[in-house]
């Protein structure tokens, strides 16, 4: 015997159904107008992958790599980052590294270089791999370059899907501190990369760029290069007095701290710094490019250059989105590892 709730008697059943139907439909929609306008996921399988949490391409987890030592590994391996938050108390998701064929060749592992990658502010860690097409990318490096690539690493910049902390540090986390202090130490001292600051870039796209070219200029005695994709002008959470406020709990010198102009202008001139900046825009009645983000690349690059930092500047059509990211960092790879493993 089937119990049916009184309130789907009679003869209007069928418009409650529909309305439920309407519901399902909408969120949907919802979803795959987030996903087209921002890329996330470009296939299906990807989009199965990344909603169910399924294991990253190649992931295996830290018990295992001691067995894998002088084995092939043709395509490099995945595996997650014991990171702590002792110094920084951002509660962060797990993070992980690209380790590439060249890592387990021998007994030990060379001193490879390193690249920090970031993602937008609704991000995951995962989102390089799953949405920005980087493991592809690195991988392919990795096959026309007798294995050699860099230790690619994902970090956790925001801790949630609606925790925007610019990385830096304030009242929504220190995330500039767990990136530097927690992170970097971790990766050099878990999978042996090298510790020398022109061994080590950061790349970044939209809030990430931003955190890329930030993190560089701030601390130059820690990494050396940054791609910045499509990132903003600094941190920010709407006009200054509004980011001072949300972002930096109301501390103006932080603002100072953290705006890279200010950053640059304050620590400049630079030596051996250098960052390429690559951003989406549109054709405005035949003129060039623009948008707000290749305005931001210009202001940054014109500083960058006035205090020492060698700069490539590379508008490029497009949308703000995971695609556009992905074909950035394809673009720069080969710039970017000539600086990072050039003797320094």
């Amino acid at each position: 015997m089937f119990l049916v709730p009184a309130a789907w008697i009679g003869n209007h059943w069928w418009r409650r159904i529909t309305g439920m139907v309407a519901v399902g439909l909408t969120v949907v929609c919802l979803g795959l107008a987030a996903n087209q306008w921002a890329g996330f996921y470009p296939t299906a399988g990807r989009a199965w992958q990344g909603l169910t949490a399924q294991p990253l391409p190649g992931q295996i987890s830290f018990a295992t790599l001691s067995h894998l030592r002088g084995n092939p590994e043709p395509d490099g391996k995945i595996v997650p980052l014991r990171t702590s938050d002792s110094v920084s108390r951002f509660h962060h998701r797990t993070e992980y590294v690209y380790l590439p064929p060249v890592w387990f060749a021998g007994d030990v592992p060379p001193r490879l270089p390193a690249v920090v990658m970031i993602g937008g502010v609704v991000t995951t860690p995962e989102d390089w791999v799953r949405s920005g097409s980087a493991l592809q990318t690195v991988r392919d490096y990795a096959a026309t370059h007798h294995g050699q690539a860099p230790i690619l690493v994902f970090v956790d910049p925001t801790g949630s899907l609606s925790n925007d902390t610019e990385c830096v540090d304030g009242p929504h986390g220190n995330v500039d501190t767990h990136i530097t202090k927690e992170v970097r130490p971790a990766v050099i001292s878990e999978f042996g990369a090298s510790d020398r600051p022109g061994s080590w870039a950061v790349a970044g796209w939209s809030m990430g760029g931003t955190c890329a070219i930030d993190l560089t200029v701030e601390h130059p005695d820690l990494f050396r290069t940054f791609l910045d994709v499509s990132g903003d002008v600094g941190p920010n959470l709407g006009d200054r007095a509004q980011t001072t406020s949300t972002l930096f709990g109301g501390r103006a010198a932080d603002w100072d701290r953290f705006d890279p102009a200010t950053a640059m202008r304050r620590h400049g001139p630079y030596c051996g710094v250098g960052g390429w900046f690559q951003s989406e825009g549109h054709r405005h009645h035949g003129s060039g490019l623009t948008s707000p983000q290749i305005r931001a690349t210009q202001t940054l690059s014109t500083v960058a250059h006035e205090q020492g930092i060698d700069v490539v500047v590379r508008p490029v059509p497009g949308r703000h989105n995971w695609q556009f990211a992905g074909q950035a960092f394809t673009d720069a790879l080969p710039w970017l590892m000539a600086r990072v493993d050039a003797p320094n």
